[in-house]
């Protein structure tokens, strides 16, 4: 998969906040070499968050978002606000861009503690530096440790070479910022592999793919596409047949496979032909490792024995799709767990972008595999629920635990498998 093929999902996303006119787009310009945003004098240009997806080097396949000006105080400028503060549950590198000639403003100042206690790296830019002489540059340092000092708070920065000063017309500090992008990106911990630490070069994997009403037309869906992937990068072979033809293909294999994956809705099939000595998995259970916490989804599902009559389950995707008259989450999951429990259960659903603030009212969610969300995206969401006290699983796992399996389809996972006894 090249660079410019790189899904959303899997890029580093760099989000661009400041107040208007601070020269956000300007920033992006011109980290970019590129056009990609508007610059105008006019305040509230930029009016929603916009994202563009390009390669940046040293970092690579990134999607850079810049965002509405903080400091708008319109009606229509609070909802901007809003959605702009929404943006930090997918960021993985936050840049704060400050106008150097109007100091750090109480705006960058709460901006920047919401930055600070979701853990984001990020990096504090003064701008416009082409119109200030050196001497200014303590000046705004010291404007930063004034204002969380008058708060009795600690500054998240320990010397003024914490601060990038730039001009976006000055080449060599933008690429000073550039480089220090990369060194931050270079520290963060590295995203658990998809199945690559699970297989040794030469085995086989058999992956299983139904192709219904569901499967789009001439394509995989995603978690397969990057699993087949993961297992070639692996220098092992991945055979892929459909549920219909899962035993023809394991008799003309003529060696046992390393491990079989499903697609969580043919669990309960597959489960029934794949021989016990054969580890099983789904796509959804090793993506709920890859991207989210896979101990605390399993730990949700549990709580599904647990739920009584008439409870409320929120069920949520990450992406927005046309749903077919046999939706995985609308129909299929809510018939299953309606069975499965013998309760009457009421079920809310989301999409996208959309994830509710408020979880009080729930007493489980069931979140999809998120292949088109980050995983900073997936673990915003998880701890959500958790610091809500509300049990989270994902649509793999509790499909595993409805159909007898999950145990066995957490094989590969011995230190996950261990909280179920």
């Amino acid at each position: 998969m090249g660079l410019n093929s790189t899904p959303n999902a899997n890029r580093i996303h760099i989000s661009i906040f400041g107040d208007t006119n601070a020269g956000k787009s300007s920033l992006i310009n011109a980290i970019t070499g590129q056009s990609l945003a508007i610059v105008s004098d006019v305040q509230g240009t930029t009016t929603d968050p916009v994202l563009k997806t390009m390669e940046l080097l040293p970092l690579g396949p990134i999607t850079i978002i810049d965002t509405p000006g903080l400091d708008d105080l319109s009606t229509l400028g609070q909802l901007r606000i809003e959605k702009t503060y929404g943006i930090l549950n997918k960021t993985n590198i936050a840049i704060l861009v400050c106008d150097i000639t109007c100091g750090f403003s109480q705006t960058n100042l709460d901006i920047l503690k919401k930055i600070t206690s979701k853990k984001i790296p990020f990096l504090i830019v003064a701008n416009k530096c082409d119109l200030v002489t050196e001497d200014k540059y303590n000046g705004f340092y010291n404007s930063i440790t004034k204002a969380y000092s008058s708060n009795n708070e600690k500054c998240p920065i320990s010397s003024i070479n914490d601060i990038i000063f730039i001009s976006s017309t000055n080449t060599s500090s933008i690429e000073n910022l550039k480089n220090t992008l990369g060194k931050i990106q270079n520290s963060q911990s590295v995203t658990p592999p998809i199945i690559s630490d699970l297989i040794n070069e030469e085995d086989i994997v058999v992956c299983v793919v139904p192709i219904d009403e569901a499967a789009p037309k001439g394509r995989l869906i995603l978690p397969q596409q990057q699993t087949i992937r993961d297992i070639i990068d692996t220098n092992a072979t991945a055979v892929v047949t459909k549920d219909t033809t899962l035993e023809a293909t394991l008799k003309n294999l003529g060696q046992k496979p390393a491990m079989v994956v499903t697609d969580s809705q043919a669990f309960g099939y597959v489960a029934k032909i794949v021989p016990n000595d054969i580890p099983l998995t789904s796509f959804s259970i090793l993506f709920a490792r890859h991207k989210g916490d896979l101990a605390t989804l399993v730990k949700g599902a549990a709580h599904i024995n647990k739920l009584k009559d008439n409870a409320n389950i929120l069920i949520s995707e990450g992406c927005t799709h046309h749903r077919q008259c046999n939706d995985i989450g609308t129909v299929k999951l809510p018939n299953l767990l309606k069975k499965y429990t013998g309760l009457n259960l009421n079920f809310d659903f989301t999409s996208g972008t959309q994830f509710y603030d408020d979880l009080s009212k729930y007493q489980l969610i069931i979140h999809c595999g998120a292949c088109m969300l980050t995983d900073i995206e997936v673990k915003n969401r998880i701890e959500k629920a958790v610091v809500a006290g509300i049990p989270i699983t994902n649509y793999g796992t509790a499909l595993a635990l409805m159909n007898g399996i999950l145990k066995r389809s957490l094989a590969p996972f011995k230190d996950i498998q261990d909280l179920l006894e």
